[in-house]
């Protein structure tokens, strides 16, 4: 493709960097700055490499079967439940507005958001569950979707190829869960902010569902934190904002974490842990059992092809 010139294309990128080194905190990643892509590509003169990373998120396939993914309750009568593709939208719109806040890399926030849960597989949690134990009973190392997550960015999109996404993006869609944290500020914030959207609005959508009702939610920490989601959003947001600020770092405060923590947990055993996942874990080996012992395929391509698929695809196998 010819190169074609132009005042604004001649000067984006150093306009980029004025900017970010007048507007951004010292502790942000600059978008010219990047560790780099595991192959090396011309740069686009319109767009940082984040941005470019966030584009090719948005345009991959994995990214839009997202809207057909159960996020907590599976196949819902009902227009407005959260799926897995709403929850995502939800987490990155939160995430950047805690990085501008602290002037972190709101590009860099936001495609790690929109990337962090492209390898999740159908059934939202149990379905996790049931391909986790699958491969355990096989003698495999498991499955998490953060490191599929990872594997569908470098392995799985364009036919193979990858995303050829930069490292900072890798290391945060990698991190956002699991027993590491992200090597970035801007890592970091997505991997809290995942906790405060879905503790929240799957709260919402078990009230919704007739799971819970409003006076089932703990007094104590609804109190501290707020009545409503919205309310319980703004509260733990700007408690992040403010803490981050004195600390250096992405943390809580100890009173504003430990609540949210304390309603995750009653999450897990009053909603997550009470679905039915039986039905589940039946249709998953199905499947599994299909493609790997029918079929012929390798344990990791039955992997690779059940993890993409939609609950819908996943229930009409």
């Amino acid at each position: 493709m010819p190169e074609l010139a132009g005042q604004v294309a001649d000067a984006f990128e150093t306009l980029v960097r004025e900017h970010e080194e007048r507007w951004l905190s010292p502790l942000a990643v600059r978008s010219y700055e990047s560790r780099g892509r595991n192959l090396p590509e011309e740069e686009c003169r319109l767009r940082t490499p984040f941005q470019r990373d966030r584009d090719r998120i948005v345009h991959s396939k994995a990214f839009r079967r997202l809207r057909l993914k159960t996020q907590v309750f599976v196949d819902p009568e009902g227009d407005h439940f959260r799926t897995r593709l709403t929850h995502t939208l939800e987490t990155t719109g939160i995430a950047r507005g805690v990085g501008r806040a602290l002037r972190l890399n709101e590009d860099l926030v936001e495609a790690i958001g929109l990337g962090h849960d492209l390898g999740h597989p159908p059934f939202g949690h149990a379905g996790e569950e049931a391909l986790d134990e699958l491969l355990r009973e096989r003698g495999e190392r498991g499955f998490r979707h953060n490191e599929h997550s990872l594997r569908v960015v470098e392995r799985l999109e364009r036919d193979g190829r990858g995303l050829n996404l930069t490292w900072e993006v890798r290391d945060g869609i990698l991190k956002h869960t699991g027993p590491d944290e992200p090597e970035t500020l801007e890592g970091k914030i997505v991997r809290i902010v995942d906790r405060v959207a879905y503790i929240n609005h799957d709260i919402d959508d078990a009230v919704r569902a007739g799971l819970l009702s409003q006076s089932d939610l703990p007094v104590d920490e609804l109190a501290l934190l707020g009545d409503t989601g919205s309310r319980r959003i703004d509260t733990l947001v700007h408690d992040l904002v403010e803490t981050s600020a004195r600390a250096g770092d992405i943390v809580q405060s100890d009173e504003i974490g430990g609540a949210m923590l304390s309603l995750r947990a009653f999450m897990f055993d009053r909603v997550y842990m009470q679905q039915e996942h039986a039905p589940i874990r039946a249709d998953i080996r199905r499947i599994f059992d299909d493609l790997v012992d029918v079929q012929g395929l390798s344990v990791e391509d039955a992997t690779d092809y059940i993890a993409g698929m939609t609950d819908r695809f996943a229930l009409a196998y």
